[in-house]
């Protein structure tokens, strides 16, 4: 049996630019990934087969939709492999929660069934595989800290490293739908991320869609700044998880005892 980590996917900045007529958006963001995440793993089957166990199971459900299973069918077909595997993904990462948790189980089946069936595909060619089942696989196929524009597909190298960053990331357990917020948004294109801008200076642009649809993510902000220590404090992707970025552990430790009375889920973790 072979394993492959998933890394939860966090927003560093998100800035919307454009409704486009295909429905999408175009937007400039910077991706990040966590220590936190899910596990996924696959051992030889005459099928193709999906487990899920883990606290959000339920949830993420085990249907033909869901992204695991399109992502294993289409390595199969892009490879023309008829190997089969059986799946198990321990889901960790909460479902709707700006998060990328279906992304990263996507990503790392890409990862784990390459390796697995032995179809020798290199991290460009998984991510030409990637773009089609979603605006945030390719950048999870990579999982490392990178600049994303177009849907999120375009990716390219961020200049500073954050690897090692202490974070913690805070939900109020409310699921907030991606398609709602993106509504939601003004519609105001306030400028894009040039490198090299401190990410302070820089903004999450689907924050206040996602407040009028869950008020308590306002609250949690508030909490993250109140607690103190923190250089960073945003909501990630469309939300409901809010993140801070620490100077050390210790100071995103204290901050994760101080907001723990609220009862919101937490995961204190690093970026990798």
């Amino acid at each position: 049996m072979l394993m492959e980590a998933a890394p939860a996917k966090i927003n560093l900045a998100l800035h919307l630019r454009r409704r486009r007529a295909d429905g999408y958006h175009d937007l400039e963001t910077i991706f990040a990934f966590t220590g936190f995440g899910d596990v996924l793993r696959a051992e030889p089957a005459d099928g193709i087969s999906l487990a899920i166990t883990g606290p959000y199971a339920s949830a993420a459900g085990t249907g033909l939709d869901n992204l695991v299973l399109r992502a294993a069918h289409a390595l199969a077909a892009a490879t023309g492999t008829t190997a089969g595997a059986a799946l198990s993904l321990e889901k960790q990462i909460p479902v709707a929660a700006g998060l990328g948790g279906g992304s990263a189980d996507a990503a790392a089946a890409l990862r784990l069934l390459n390796r697995l069936w032995g179809t020798g595909l290199d991290e460009a060619a998984l991510i030409a595989i990637a773009a089609p089942l979603g605006s945030d696989v390719p950048a999870c196929v990579a999982s490392r800290t990178c600049f994303g524009a177009g849907r999120g597909e375009a990716l390219a190298a961020w200049p500073d490293d954050l690897a090692g960053t202490p974070v913690l990331l805070v939900n109020p357990r409310v699921a907030v739908p991606t398609g709602p917020v993106f509504r939601g948004w003004d519609q105001q294109d306030h400028g894009g991320i040039t490198p090299g801008t401190p990410l302070h200076q820089l903004r999450n642009d689907m924050t206040a869609a996602a407040v009028a649809i869950a008020p308590v993510i306002a609250d949690v902000l508030a909490a993250l700044e109140s607690a103190g220590g923190a250089t960073l404090v945003r909501m990630s992707g469309s939300g409901a998880t809010c993140l801070a970025l620490y100077a050390d552990a210790q100071a995103r430790d204290q901050a994760a005892e101080a907001l723990r009375p609220h009862g919101w889920w937490q995961a204190a973790t690093s970026i990798i």
